[in-house]
Order: C-alpha cells, then structure tokens, then sequence
C-alpha cells in the first residue's frame, strides 16, 4: 500500500500548486462580476451657471406666454398655449433639455400680459418669453433677445367703411394702444410730431383693445400689422375690419430671457441655427401664417425678404 500512497503524491503537489492560480481567477471573476452588478455611471455633468443652473436644480423651465397675440401666442379651443412662437420655444426648450442631460425636463406655462411680462422675467418667474415682444434697442439695455424670429410694423386696423385710411385720417378722432407695449410710447410721440389732434386711450391687452374699436370707442387700433390680420382671422371677421396705411414704425420680435446671461444665450443661438439648418423653421412659419388657424381663416402671409433675408443670416437652408 505505501508505494501506491507515492505514486499519489506528485498529483496532488500539481493539485496544490494549482490552487493558488485557481483562487486568483476566481476572485477575479468575483471582482468582475460585482462591478457588473454596479448601477451604469452616467457621464459626468459641467455645472452651469444663471438661467440653466436654476432649471437644471429645478427640472423644470417656465416658458411665459401671451393669451391672446395670434398667430404668435394665444389659447386654442382647450384653453391651451399655442402659435408661431410656442413652437419655436418648443425647439429650444428641447435644446436646453439636450444641453443639461435631462431627458425628463418639464415645461411650466406661465400666461403674461404686455404689461407685466419684462418684470416676470427680470424677477425669473419665467425663464423665456415667447410671444410677440419687440427687442428695441432699449430694451436689449436690460434683457436678453433670441435672434429674430419675425419682421414687422405698425399700421392701423379700422372698420370697413370708416374712410380712415392712414394716421393723418385720425385728425380728430380716437385710437387705442394697448398699455406695455411699444407702441403706447412711440405712437403718440408720431402724432405729436406730426402735429396731430389725436386722442389716445389704452387697454390692457390687445383683447381690449379690440374689444374697444369694436364697441365704437375708438377710431382705430393701431398695433404691429402682422398681429392686426392675426386678430381678424382668428376672429374671422375679416368682411367687417381692414388693415389699413403705412408702416409708422418698424420692429424685429425675439424670444426674451434675462440679460448678462451668456450661457442660455449661446443654447438658444445654437438652437436657432439648428432650426435653420433642418429647414424646419421653414415648416413652422407655413403653419401659424400660410394655413389655416384653428378659427380656419388662414392670413396667406409668405414669408417677407427681409424675413427671408434674417433667417438666411442665421443658416437657413434652400428649399
């Protein structure tokens, strides 16, 4: 029995000697698999600074808008925000998602009126204005602009009928502005310049405003020409009031933020430029001025070279 007790004992030294390289794979494996087991890192995030810290912290960015500034901003049937503007905000909203790496950003819609709308963003109540707001060189002093999304001007919207047929016409006679816009400042100064006995009277909104020519208390309301057919085709009323005269004053509307605020600043030109590279922009404006309006009037608006020539500026690709 002894000699085949030695002959055994080779094996067994192999055995042995093989242990300890068997015990090393193993806990390499063990190491391998419990890092396996580790949930997934996600890739690390640069913090941010002003407007996209707060939405990044909060998870949520609250877009102001305007109830009644059509094709720009106004409510659908359900009392929803929708317009030319929305959409766009819709894009760089997605942007700002894409920026944070947060897929799950939320959007607060935040009504605003002409009034109150420059505070609620300077206070950060709302992170980004989309409706129909001029960015005058004056107001660039104090807050933030997108590139421009639509070229327009004052003109004056009268009844059918009326015999008023430019600013001169209202020698006399009544015009509305609407309060906290620009053209409640710069109006009256035209007329003034002009030596014009015009009264002027001011609503809150452009609701009122022609709430206000529609009852007979006013002559005209005069506003940006663009929001004026807006008005009236989504009032359908186009048989009983016509837009009327020469542009008084020219405007350039933009999406409005917080000023100093390089950061947002560059997501939303980088959003823009996207938006002009895939032609979409394109597609966005057919929509709100070509087709027609939820009310079915559409205003059969093409796009205006300078428009044209604007967009191109920002990269906006051949059709």
């Amino acid at each position: 029995m002894a000699p085949a007790r030695r002959a055994r004992l080779p094996a067994q030294a192999a055995a042995s000697a093989r242990w300890p390289r068997f015990a090393a794979v193993l806990a390499c494996l063990v190491v391998i698999g419990s890092a396996q087991a580790q949930p997934k890192a996600f890739p690390a995030v640069e913090p941010f600074s002003g407007t996209l810290q707060k939405i990044y912290t909060s998870g949520v960015i609250r877009v102001g808008h305007r109830e009644n500034s059509p094709p720009f901003a106004f409510l659908d049937a359900r009392r929803h925000p929708v317009g030319y503007s929305l959409d766009l905000c819709e894009v760089v909203v997605e942007e700002i998602a894409r920026h944070l790496h947060k897929e799950d950003l939320k959007t607060d819609y935040v009504p605003v009126t002409p009034e109150n709308r420059f505070e609620l963003v300077k206070n950060g109540t709302i992170d980004l204005e989309c409706g129909s707001t001029t960015a005058s060189a004056e107001r660039r002093k104090t807050l933030g602009f997108s590139p421009t999304i639509f070229v327009t001007g004052a003109k004056l919207l009268v009844k059918r009928g009326s015999g008023i047929v430019s600013l001169r016409g209202l020698q006399g006679k009544t015009a509305v502005l609407t309060k906290g816009t620009i053209h409640a400042e710069t109006i009256p100064k035209i007329a003034q310049q002009q030596n014009l006995a015009i009264q002027f009277v001011f609503a809150d909104d452009h609701n009122q405003s022609f709430e206000t020519l529609a009852a007979g208390k006013a002559d005209a309301f005069i506003n940006d020409d663009v929001q004026l057919h807006g008005m009236i085709a989504a009032r359908d009323v186009e048989t009983d009031y016509r837009v009327v005269g020469d542009f008084l004053t020219y405007a350039d509307y933009a999406l409005m933020f917080r000023h100093d605020d390089s950061e947002f600043a560059e997501v939303i030109r980088q959003a823009f430029e996207r938006l002009a590279g895939s032609r979409e922009i394109r597609a966005i404006y057919r929509r709100w001025f070509q087709r027609p309006l939820p009310s079915g009037v559409s205003l059969n608006l093409p796009m205006s070279p300078h428009l044209e020539h604007v967009f191109q500026l920002q990269g906006l690709a051949a059709d």
